[in-house]
C-alpha cells in the first residue's frame, strides 16, 4: 500500500505535520509513505517580503507532485494551511487540474484525508477541512478523518489543534508557534489510521 502525503506550506508547519503523518503510515506493516509538495505560485519576490524564502530551504528537496502520479497511490493525505477559512490557493490550483482524472474515474475508491493549520485557535481549521471534502467526493474518494480514539483531541489542559475532521496545528499570529507534540501525535495517529484502512481496501 502506497500513501501520498501531499503538502503545501509557507513557513513549514504543514511540512512538519506531513512528516509526522508519514511516520504514522510507516507504522503499518507493508505501507509506504511518499512525501510530495504542490507547486508554488507566488514569486520569490513576494515570498521574500513574506519572510518565507529562508524557511523554504527545509522542504525544497521534496519533489513537486504531478497530477498524473496521483492514481499510483492507494491513499492521499493532504496537508494544507488555512487561508481565510478555506484551502490555500496553491493546493486548490493543483486539485483543479485533476479533471482528466475525474473523466477516467482514476481516483474512485482511493482513501483521502486532510490536515491543516491556522494562525489562531479558531482561524478556520474545521471549515477548511469541511470545504475541502466535496472535491474529493466528486472524485469518488473515501474520506477518513481523525476518530476520537485519538484522545489528544479531547484535551483541555492546553491550547491544541485536531478535530474529528482531521489533525491540525496552530501557528500563532506571527507563525512562530510550531506544531506541539499533541498535534504531531494527532498527525501520526491519522497517518496510521488512514494507512490501515487503505491497506484493508487495497487487499
Amino acid at each position: 500500500m502506497k500513501a501520498l502525503i501531499l503538502f503545501y506550506t509557507t513557513y513549514g508547519h504543514n511540512y512538519i505535520m506531513a512528516q509526522a503523518a508519514a511516520e504514522g503510515v510507516r507504522q503499518v506493516e507493508g505501507c509506504e509513505a511518499i512525501l510530495r509538495r504542490v507547486p508554488e505560485n507566488l514569486s520569490d519576490e513576494i515570498l521574500a517580503k513574506m519572510g518565507a524564502l529562508e524557511a523554504r530551504k527545509q522542504w525544497e528537496h521534496v519533489p513537486v507532485a504531478t497530477v498524473d502520479e496521483l492514481p499510483d497511490y492507494d491513499a492521499i493525505i493532504f496537508c494544507v494551511p488555512t487561508r481565510f477559512g478555506n484551502m490555500a490557493a496553491q493546493m486548490r490550483v493543483f486539485w483543479d487540474a485533476t479533471g482528466k482524472l475525474w473523466v477516467k474515474n482514476a481516483l474512485v475508491g482511493k482513501v483521502a484525508s486532510i490536515m491543516t493549520s491556522s494562525n489562531t485557535q479558531h482561524g478556520g481549521q474545521e471549515s477548511t477541512i469541511l470545504m475541502s471534502i466535496p472535491p474529493l467526493l466528486h472524485q469518488g474518494m473515501i474520506y477518513v478523518g481523525l476518530p476520537y480514539t485519538f484522545q489528544g483531541q479531547s484535551r483541555i489542559d492546553e491550547i491544541t489543534g485536531c478535530s474529528p475532521y482531521g489533525a491540525s496545528t496552530i501557528a500563532g499570529p506571527d507563525g512562530s508557534r510550531m506544531p506541539s507534540e499533541n498535534e504531531l501525535d494527532g498527525a501520526r495517529f491519522q497517518g496510521k489510521h488512514v494507512a490501515g484502512i487503505a491497506k484493508k481496501l487495497a487487499g
